[in-house]
């Protein structure tokens, strides 16, 4: 998760800096390969070295703006793609997103040319401080699941075993923003203050798990409503703090690294491991 100021260089971070090329991003050298795609690769590396498992990932593109959530990849009755959605709680305390469109891919590759799909289509305006300044949070949703091989001898006594599903978020946060400095009006006012609520809503959430409350405030926003499981639970969160070096925008960045702060002090029981099966064992 990339977290600043507007202009800071988040979707820099997250995508690298030819990511609106026609060419494939990946012929970028390894140093400006943005988080997304180096994510992309990694996961697909180690699942090249699981032999002993088959998997299946889908990919889901989802935008945060105005405190309602899209969905990049499905098109209305008209043909438009991004068709606004509803994020629920199951049974089971997970979130979904209600007739979320996923899209199974095959490599790196298939996961980028989505992703630059969803980002074309991502609401930016212009403002003081960035001409394409993105008014929209992103998430880009990359869910596996693995299933274990087994010899014929073997399968009778694992019939019984479910496959492993876990999923990776990647966001690309939109930037907090002092009106004063980035001189927006109107529609873009609007758009500021959803962005500012939202991540202060974000930030209010890291501060009741970092002070251990019995009541976590997700449902304060649509966007910690949807990144509900990749906050708490057992996930792992990583968030990548970008600043300006610009001396004017201290007080901004000073912000970011209070919430970077706030961040660091959240603790959190160790991940549940998953149970040894037989596909790990020799006989």
């Amino acid at each position: 998760m990339a977290y600043g100021q507007t202009g800071s260089g988040k979707t820099y971070t997250m995508m690298g800096p030819h990511w609106e090329n026609e060419t494939s991003i990946l012929n970028s050298s390894n140093q400006e390969l943005g988080i997304i795609p180096r994510a992309a690769e990694e996961l697909f590396r180690l699942i090249q070295e699981k032999q002993q498992e088959s998997h299946f990932v889908k990919v889901s593109i989802t935008e945060v703006y105005n405190n309602e959530v899209f969905d990049l990849l499905a098109q209305d009755g008209s043909g438009e793609l991004g068709v606004k959605c509803d994020v629920i709680t199951t049974k089971d305390g997970k979130t979904e997103v209600q007739f979320l469109t996923h899209e199974g891919v095959r490599n790196a590759t298939d996961v980028l040319d989505l992703v630059k799909k969803g980002l074309q289509l991502r609401v930016k305006h212009s403002t003081l401080i960035h001409d394409h300044s993105s008014r929209s949070h992103l998430v880009v949703t990359l869910s596996i699941t693995a299933h274990c091989s087994h010899s014929m001898g073997m399968a009778r006594s694992v019939k019984s075993q479910k496959p492993l599903k876990t999923k990776l978020q990647l966001v690309d946060l939109a930037g907090s923003e002092c009106v004063g400095m980035s001189g927006v009006k109107g529609a873009a006012l609007r758009e500021t203050s959803f962005i500012n609520r939202s991540l202060s809503a974000l930030s209010d959430v890291l501060g009741a798990l970092s002070e251990h409350c019995s009541h976590i405030p997700y449902r304060n926003s649509r966007l910690t409503h949807l990144l509900q499981d990749s906050i708490g639970g057992d996930a792992k969160l990583l968030l990548i703090l970008c600043v300006s070096p610009c001396q004017k925008f201290t007080a901004e960045s000073l912000q970011t690294l209070g919430f970077g702060t706030r961040a660091r002090q959240v603790s959190r029981p160790s991940a549940k491991k998953r149970n040894p099966t037989l596909c790990n064992k020799s006989k």
